[in-house]
């Protein structure tokens, strides 16, 4: 196997806990910051899903295959769209969205909660292993991206849990288990990519509307709940500009 992909699993899963370590030390994160960090996150895995998947995609095939970026596409958004009809937005964990999920009406707290990691987690893995197959510049400039929007990521995501009485030791456990599935992420995504070079664009572009049906659906109106839109806003714009930055750096 490359040994690109085996550190970049290692550094997303650390830089995964390296959050969430951060993010139970500090307990309670106020809701200005958290949509602030989500922001900035968004706003990095937006560049990323277009200048390191979805261009690629585009750029591989010629006009009369261009059916195959589409068709990734909306199998991406179709894919994460089915299991967000089993698993819960992070907002309505937080009490902050109206929405119910009669399908988990009986399930542990903890448990939900994973799952709705899971729908953040596994396309941004999945994402980041399919690249190694496509340029190394666009595998690293996505490997940092994604590790760099880990951290805030990791922080916001461990406190609903710890203020909803779920205790410390379960939240670790939450934690180490959201970190295995990004990790799991990236080597399905570069097996995956692997087997054939003709379905390439087709991947490429399903883990980039699967990245972009995240971003969409949960992280913009998330950050957009708590009245501090506006500085969430502005830290998307610069989040896309970081990732811009550090994908110029590996051309």
């Amino acid at each position: 196997m490359n040994q690109q992909v085996i550190w970049s699993a290692v550094g997303l899963g650390l830089s995964s806990i390296l959050g969430s370590v951060i993010g139970l030390t500090v307990k309670k994160i106020p809701h200005k910051w958290n949509d602030i960090f989500m922001g900035f996150c968004a706003g990095m895995m937006l560049a990323a899903s277009i200048v390191c998947l979805l261009l690629p995609s585009v750029e591989t095939v010629g006009l009369s295959q261009w059916w195959q970026p589409a068709l990734g596409v909306l199998a991406g958004v179709l894919l994460i769209g089915v299991m967000d009809r089993f698993t819960p937005h992070l907002h309505r964990l937080s009490g902050l969205d109206e929405e119910t999920h009669r399908n988990n009406a009986g399930l542990n707290a903890t448990l939900l909660f994973v799952l709705a990691i899971a729908l953040h987690k596994l396309p941004e893995g999945l994402a980041t292993g399919v690249t190694f197959n496509s340029t190394e510049s666009n595998a690293i400039a996505m490997t940092i991206t994604i590790a760099l929007q880990n951290i805030p990521e990791g922080m916001v995501v461990v406190t609903p849990l710890l203020m909803h009485g779920i205790s410390f030791m379960r939240t670790c456990a939450a934690a180490l288990a959201v970190s295995l599935l990004e990790i799991i992420g990236v080597f399905a995504g570069y097996y995956v990519g692997d087997i054939s070079a003709i379905f390439l664009p087709f991947l490429l572009a399903m883990a980039g509307g699967a990245m972009l049906y995240v971003i969409s659906d949960e992280m913009i109106p998330e950050t957009h709940s708590h009245g501090f839109q506006k500085g969430a806003t502005y830290a998307l714009v610069a989040g896309v500009m970081a990732m811009l930055f550090i994908e110029s750096l590996f051309e």
